[in-house]
């Protein structure tokens, strides 16, 4: 290469890299409070971890779920409940006023989003779930399962009666299946024993994989499916408008001991901070944070294999800031010739 060439290449490069540092300090998006409203229990099977966000600017954000870092195919992956020291019996029970079912209310090659009915749940069923121009009632959850490369898998599960949602990656080739741990709920957040959002209506469209949800409080949010494969579960969430008055999200797990958990550890970038603050999940405070990972470092017995979940991209607009995953626009990632 002649040295003009070469050096006209190096003016280029310093004047791209600190551009490129621009946009990606510019990444981190709102910062939004971050409170841990969980409490200890003995129960397995009780969701105690609450960790709840706050931001009444917040209109967008990213969810994303990923397999645990240790995840291996010669691991006991146990997935099976743990009543130990549970008591159930005070919980709230109504009756579904129709018999139990199973209805596929989506049937495409690629795509399923299949309903059910319970004999009875901790809330009555008051929300509606439409597919079009079809409204079904009655309906305590529904799955979304998707196909590729040959292999089916669910991966979402939303309870449309108390706005509980459950993500999981696909499972990896090399595995049977993973486990569902954490759960998170999306909407104006209320209280009733616990936490909870009240949707009006769930309405799915699988050409869009997107969900509208519309909340008895007013407004609406969407939550489309961004990606789905074996590494991880991306969601898209935006709202109509902020919410004020209560939390926007919250994360909901189960921690007992550090062998028995869906959930352990916390990490969080706070706003001007230049590294990560990390804590056991029960002895974190609060914070106010641009990025929030919530999972396991190591393996429990009680759900093992199921994912770790992220919350970031926080925006003021109708779409999230960028991921910092994403390779930026400007940059090329073709090999120079």
């Amino acid at each position: 290469m002649p040295s003009s060439v070469r050096l006209l290449a190096l003016m280029l490069i310093s004047l791209v890299v600190p551009f490129i540092s621009v946009q990606a300090a510019s990444l981190d998006g709102l910062a939004v409070d971050v409170e841990n409203e969980s409490e200890p229990v003995l129960c397995a099977e009780k969701d105690n971890v609450a960790v709840a966000f706050t931001n009444k600017n917040v209109r967008s954000f990213r969810i994303e779920a990923a397999h645990p870092v240790y995840l291996s195919s010669a691991m006991r992956s146990n997935i099976e409940p743990d009543w130990t020291a549970c008591d159930m019996s005070k919980d709230p029970v109504y009756k579904a006023p129709v018999p139990p079912k199973k209805i596929t209310l989506v049937g495409e090659p690629d795509l399923w989003l299949v309903g059910y009915t319970y004999p009875s749940f901790w809330r009555p069923a008051t929300a509606a779930v439409r597919i079009g121009d079809k409204v079904y009632n009655n309906i305590h959850m529904l799955q979304v399962w998707v196909l590729k490369n040959g292999r089916a898998d669910e991966v979402l599960v939303l309870y449309p009666q108390d706005g509980y949602w459950r993500p999981r990656p696909m499972t990896p080739a090399n595995m049977d299946v993973t486990a569902y741990g954490s759960s998170f709920l999306i909407g104006p957040i209320e209280k009733e024993g616990r936490p909870l959002v009240k949707i009006k209506e769930a309405a799915f469209d699988p050409d869009k994989l997107q969900f509208t949800l519309t909340f008895e409080r007013g407004g609406t949010a969407t939550v489309k499916v961004v990606n789905v494969d074996t590494d991880r579960l991306a969601l898209d969430v935006a709202f109509d408008h902020g919410i004020s008055g209560s939390p926007f999200a919250m994360l909901r797990s189960m921690y007992v001991t550090e062998f028995n958990n869906d959930t352990a550890r916390i990490a969080v970038r706070e706003q001007g901070a230049k590294g990560w603050r990390e804590d056991n999940i029960m002895k974190f405070d609060h914070a106010r944070a641009t990025d929030i990972w919530i999972g396991r470092l190591t393996p429990s017995q009680h759900n093992t294999t199921s994912p770790d979940v992220v919350f970031n991209s926080f925006s003021a607009g109708p779409t999230p800031k960028r991921p910092k995953s994403e390779v930026p626009a400007e940059v090329s990632t073709k090999p120079i010739k």
